[in-house]
C-alpha cells in the first residue's frame, strides 16, 4: 500500500504544478482582459472587430491599443470596412500615424476619390501629408508664379516685335493621388508653368497681340500637358497681371549698331595703318634708290680718270 502511495506521488505533483501554471496563465489572461475590457467592447459594440487575443497582441508588440481601437472604430462608422487590425498594427510598428492615414481614407471616401490603405499607407510612410493630399484633391489650391520666394517677381518674355511683357501667373492645382509617390514636386509645376508662359510670349506676333487676350497663353500652355509626371493635376492657369517692359528689340539693334560701327572702325583703322606702313615702307625704298644713284654718281669721276690714265680719253683742243 505504502509502495503505491510513493509510486504515485510524483505523477500528482506534475499534475499539481501543472495546474498552478493553468491558474497562473487564467490570472494573467483574466487580468489582460479586465485592462482591456472597455476597448474591446467598444470594439464589440461599434462592430470593428477587434478581438481580445489581438489587443493583447498589440500590447505585447508595445502597440497603442487605445489608437488602433479608435482608427478601426473611425472607419467602420465611415462605412471603410476592409481594413484588417494587422494592418494597422503594422503600418504603427512603420513608423506611420495610423490616425492621419484614416482621417484621409475617410475624407476621400466621403468626397467618393479611389484612395485604398495601401496606397495611403505608402503615401504616409514615404514622408508626404496624406491628409493634406486629400484636402487638396477635393479643395484646390493656388500657387503663384513666379514663387516670390526665389527673389523673381514676373516672368519676362519678349515678343517677336521686341517687346519685353512682364507676366504674373495663378496655377489652380489638385493632388493627384496615383501620381503622389515618385511624381514631381511643386517647383516643378511652378518651373514647367514659368517656362510655358515665356515660350508662348516669344511666339507671339507682337506683344499688342499678347496684351489685347491674354488667355492665349494660359490656353497655350495647358495644351503642353505640364502636369505630366507631377503630383499634381493642373485645373487652370489665369494671367493675373501682365505689363510692358523695356524694348529689349531696339536696345538689341542699338547694341548690334555699336558694336558693327566699333568692327568698322577697328577696320579702318586697321587700313590706315596699313596705309602708313606701305608709306613708310616706299620712303625707305625712295631711300634707298637715292643713295644708290648717289653711289653711281661717285663712280663717274673715276671712270673719267682711268679713261685719261688708259688713253682711251682724250680731251680735245681747239
Amino acid at each position: 500500500m505504502f509502495l503505491l502511495a510513493a509510486q504515485l506521488e510524483p505523477y500528482h505533483v506534475a499534475i499539481a504544478i501543472l495546474v498552478f501554471f493553468l491558474v497562473v496563465i487564467g490570472l494573467i489572461f483574466v487580468f489582460l482582459f479586465g485592462k482591456y475590457f472597455n476597448l474591446w467592447l467598444r470594439a464589440f459594440v461599434t462592430r470593428a472587430r477587434i478581438g481580445p487575443l489581438h489587443l493583447i497582441g498589440m500590447s505585447l508588440q508595445k502597440v497603442n491599443p487605445n489608437m488602433i481601437v479608435d482608427a478601426k472604430i473611425s472607419a467602420v462608422q465611415a462605412g471603410i470596412t476592409d481594413i484588417p487590425t494587422l494592418a494597422l498594427s503594422a503600418h504603427y510598428l512603420a513608423g506611420g500615424n495610423v490616425t492621419r492615414v484614416i482621417r484621409a481614407l475617410i475624407a476621400a471616401h466621403r468626397a467618393r476619390i479611389e484612395l485604398d490603405w495601401d496606397t495611403a499607407a505608402a503615401i504616409d510612410l514615404a514622408g508626404r501629408d496624406v491628409l493634406e493630399a486629400v484636402r487638396t484633391s477635393v479643395d484646390p489650391k493656388v500657387i503663384d508664379c513666379p514663387d516670390g520666394r526665389n527673389g523673381r517677381t514676373t516672368l519676362d518674355g519678349v515678343a517677336k516685335d521686341g517687346i519685353q511683357l512682364k507676366a504674373k501667373a495663378r496655377v489652380t492645382v489638385r493632388t493627384n493621388l496615383s501620381q503622389l509617390i515618385g511624381g514631381a514636386t511643386e517647383d516643378t509645376v511652378i518651373a514647367r508653368v514659368g517656362e510655358g508662359i515665356v515660350s508662348a510670349i516669344g511666339s507671339s506676333p507682337t506683344h499688342k497681340h499678347v496684351l489685347a487676350n491674354p488667355t492665349l497663353i494660359a490656353q497655350a500652355v495647358l495644351k503642353k500637358s505640364l502636369d505630366s509626371q507631377t503630383a499634381y493635376e493642373i485645373v487652370s492657369i489665369d494671367i493675373a497681371d501682365i505689363d510692358v517692359g523695356d524694348n529689349i528689340g531696339a536696345r538689341l539693334q542699338a547694341d548690334q549698331a555699336e558694336a558693327d560701327m566699333r568692327v568698322a572702325r577697328a577696320r579702318a583703322e586697321q587700313r590706315r595703318a596699313e596705309a602708313v606702313a606701305t608709306e613708310q615702307e616706299m620712303q625707305a625704298l625712295t631711300q634707298e634708290n637715292r643713295a644708290k644713284v648717289v653711289l653711281a654718281e661717285a663712280e663717274i669721276p673715276k671712270a673719267m680718270a682711268d679713261a685719261f690714265q688708259s688713253g682711251t680719253l682724250r680731251a680735245l683742243q681747239n
